[in-house]
């Protein structure tokens, strides 16, 4: 069996892709959160409106229709298959950026608390802004980086107490 992503748009439609069905999908990029899709003769404009990369969910504008959408990856379902999901992300005791981008802003201060799902900072990559939340409730201990930082993939941003 082919791995695939599960893409659920609106919390009612699933759909599963496969590498081999998504990579061949002529794909223009036309502006920093802007696409360009042709599929099966059928042109289909997509804009990037608002993305939470912790939790692989989106807000995507298809022909002018808003979707939300989540992803789950091949790596995820692996994950989830051994049963390891289960309240992983509540023990964190730092947070990494997932991917080289810039620091756009920090919503917290060193000492404050905070609960599961608040915004901590926003980071640009790939010409998205990507909000990164909480992963669970508790104290920011430090922060490592401010306002206008070039960070890298896997560096620390901020720890928790």
């Amino acid at each position: 069996m082919e791995e695939s992503y599960s893409i659920m748009v609106n919390e009612d439609h699933e759909f599963q892709l496969t590498k081999d069905q998504i990579y061949p999908l002529d794909i223009l990029k036309t502006r920093d959160n802007g696409f360009h899709v042709l599929k099966d003769g059928k042109s289909f404009h997509i804009e990037v409106v608002e993305g939470n990369f912790n939790d692989l969910e989106y807000i995507i504008k298809v022909n002018g229709t808003d979707y939300r959408t989540s992803v789950k990856t091949p790596l995820l379902h692996l994950i989830d298959k051994m049963g390891f999901a289960v309240n992983g992300a509540k023990n964190v005791a730092s947070i990494e950026a997932p991917m080289p981008g810039l620091i756009l802003d920090i919503s917290v201060k060193e000492g404050q608390e905070v609960n599961e799902n608040d915004p901590l900072l926003i980071l640009e990559a790939m010409k998205m802004e990507n909000s990164i939340t909480s992963p669970r409730n508790g104290v920011i201990k430090s922060i490592s980086v401010t306002k206008g930082d070039a960070v890298d993939k896997k560096q620390v941003l901020l720890t928790f107490e």
